[in-house]
């Protein structure tokens, strides 16, 4: 990446695109609505209003929506001959503990796309039964008269033996369709997960690959965010779209840490609420949590990603009466066509409307203005809500009362999800701070903080486009793992630093390709390890020296106890390599005491202009702050005031 040339962070959203650059030093920003019919369109729109030359780096939900609507490639899986059937067996873990009947969803591949060939690699990696050449001439015609677009090749044991999954690769070349190798995506043991991430890589490969070269055609130096937190090469996310599934909420949590250093604060919960969904984060010692056990779309996916939870609660969320007579919220969405009803184009009542009607947004549009809202029409769309409800309830309910009901529901949806990350996992949310962003972030962060007891809410500068900081700060990473099965002992650890090295050496090379040099690297090594006998293991940075020890504390903090009498196992050694982009600072501004004077007044609220805001000052509650990227309501009881870079404090 040039440092001289303008660098533009995307990031595409269910309801609008955001677009984020730096122009004379300042952090510039605007947005233009979404085209989920093809995302890329947005994106030349917006590209053509910067520079007809940058370096563009975008978070994309291509790969995630596809994913989840079922839209990816005719896609055929090749395996040892005996293991056709992995994806459909799985793993003996129910998806709903106490529902006998519930269905799992069903495999990417077709029972009649899973072909078996003649090989077999043991464990030790010995080659027990040698790779049937003869039999692939016939598997490469069956598979043209099936008509497939995409092949992927996940063979038992691949990762200790590569070799036949190369010569399967070399003959179905003839093909001309994308090709998923496992030893080269992921070079790990558990067939089922594997299987399942590589097979995932094939379905997204073909729509990735058409999608990244239109945005090619514009920005030839396209990068794309990956699910890690750091960015690849627009060739990389094509030829590996499994490690993009993610890449829009982590650019989010990359800009959400960013904002939390600049406050001083290192444990946060981050909340993102755009249009569509809400995505949740927990992040402890200023660090970003990843994991290699996510679950996406009802499929395991073993590749690293951010832990992040998502539900399907955002500004469009449509509310409705279900057949029981309760209101429900979500997950449907109007998004950004035909959009929520003050949109203008739809009679559909969402959360959205709901703030309208309530008179959240200050009487004012959104982007600075620019985006008119038709209170009028969602006061009709959610007077048919009220009608509704008042029909089963057999009681008269208010329009008001009825969008209190719609932002009530929606807020017991996202609480659920901030539980799930902090309480059901151990972490007591009064020891974090809450860093809620994108449009609708703000107008639920407090109610949210105070039904966890979080004490304090940090709103970061344009938090309605803080994914697409996050993209543009993001650095660029490679991230690579091997099994090793060593055990915890002189032997086998003499043999960890050459694993390593080795990683090292593959990963410098691509980062100087991409114009890192050696100073601009980082390498940070990590080790798979568990007790013996045990199913998963624990992620532990620390490499040499006493690890044992490193081990059997972070068993005990995540499971209450550690057994130091017991067997250690390393399973893998994992590495991730960084090329470190130019940052850019945040800037200060002007410090002043006292309170802010309001922009304006309603019966209800002070209202502020969030850049005419200074740091130091505090402002007057009940109120609502207004930007051009989103809207933050702040209730009478809670105290509010600006730090030095802009960032709203609200402790409670």
């Amino acid at each position: 990446m040039n440092p001289r040339r303008t660098r533009i962070g995307v990031d595409t959203g269910g309801t609008f695109t955001d677009f984020v650059f730096v122009k004379d030093g300042q952090v510039q920003l605007f947005k233009v609505p979404s085209t989920p019919e093809d995302p890329s369109l947005a994106i030349k729109q917006g590209l053509a209003r910067i520079a007809a030359d940058a370096d563009v780096v975008h978070g994309t939900t291509v790969g995630t929506n596809a994913l989840l609507q079922r839209r990816g490639a005719r896609t055929a899986l090749i395996t040892t001959r005996g293991f056709e059937d992995v994806l459909a067996i799985g793993r003996q873990a129910r998806p709903e503990l106490y529902n006998l009947n519930a269905i799992k969803p069903p495999p990417l591949v077709d029972d009649d796309l899973r072909f078996g060939v003649g090989e077999r690699v043991v464990a030790s990696g010995e080659v027990l039964e040698p790779l049937d050449d003869a039999g692939l001439p016939q598997l490469v015609e069956t598979l043209k008269q099936a008509q497939v677009e995409s092949v992927a090749i996940s063979l038992l044991f691949s990762f200790l033996h590569p070799q036949h999954e190369e010569r399967i690769a070399e003959s179905l070349a003839s093909l001309g369709v994308p090709l998923s190798i496992s030893s080269r995506i992921l070079p790990e043991y558990r067939e089922y997960e594997r299987t399942s991430t590589v097979v995932i890589n094939a379905y997204l490969q073909p729509l990735m690959g058409r999608y990244l070269k239109r945005l090619k055609d514009q920005s030839p130096t396209l990068r794309v965010m990956q699910s890690s937190g750091g960015s690849i090469s627009a060739d990389v996310a094509a030829d590996e779209p499994v490690r993009t599934i993610l890449s829009g909420p982590s650019g989010g949590v990359v800009g959400a840490l960013r904002a939390a250093r600049s406050a001083g604060i290192k444990n946060v919960i981050t909340f993102d609420m755009g249009g569509t969904s809400t995505d949740v984060a927990l992040c402890d010692s200023g660090a970003i949590r990843t994991t290699n056990e996510a679950v996406v779309a009802g499929l395991p996916v073993a590749v690293s990603v951010m832990d992040i939870h998502t539900v399907g609660a955002g500004g469009g969320s449509i509310a409705r009466v279900d057949e029981g007579g309760s209101l429900r919220v979500g997950p449907e969405s109007a998004g950004a066509d035909p959009g929520p009803a003050c949109y203008g184009r739809s009679m559909l009542p969402t959360v959205t409307d709901a703030h309208v009607v309530l008179g959240h947004f200050g009487g004012g549009g959104l982007l600075g203005g620019e985006f008119k809202l038709d209170e009028e029409r969602a006061r009709a769309a959610l007077g048919q809500l009220a009608e509704d409800l008042s029909r089963v309830t057999g009681k008269r309910v208010s329009i008001i009362a009825a969008a209190e009901g719609v932002v009530s529901v929606a807020n017991t949806n996202m609480e659920r999800a901030l539980r799930h990350i902090s309480v059901e996992r151990g972490h007591d949310p009064r020891q974090f701070a809450l860093l809620p962003f994108g449009g609708a972030g703000g107008l639920h962060a407090v109610e949210l903080a105070r039904a966890l007891r979080i004490p304090q809410i940090i709103m970061p500068t344009a938090p309605g486009a803080l994914s697409a900081v996050g993209v543009l700060v993001a650095d660029v990473v490679k991230d690579q793992s091997r099994t090793v099965m060593f055990g915890y002992n002189a032997k086998d650890l003499t043999k960890l630093p050459k694993v390593f090295r080795e990683m090292e050496r593959e990963a410098a090379t691509v980062l100087r390709r991409e114009g890192f040099p050696a100073a601009r690297q980082r390498h940070e090594r990590a080790l798979a390890m568990r007790y013996r006998g045990q199913s998963f293991e624990l992620l532990i940075t620390k490499t040499d020296g006493n690890v044992a020890a490193a081990f059997h504390r972070a068993h005990r903090e995540r499971y209450g106890y550690a057994q130091e009498q017991s067997e250690i196992e390393i399973v893998s050694a994992r590495l991730r390599s960084i090329g470190l982009v130019e940052r850019f600072s945040m800037k200060k501004i002007r410090v002043k005491k006292g309170f802010a004077k309001p922009l304006s007044t309603t019966k209800s609220y002070f209202i502020y202009k969030r850049d005419a805001l200074d740091g130091g000052v505090k402002l007057r509650t009940p109120c609502i702050v207004t930007e051009y990227s989103a809207t933050t309501l702040i209730p009478a009881d809670a105290k509010a005031r600006v730090d030095q870079f802009g960032n709203i404090l609200i402790d409670l």
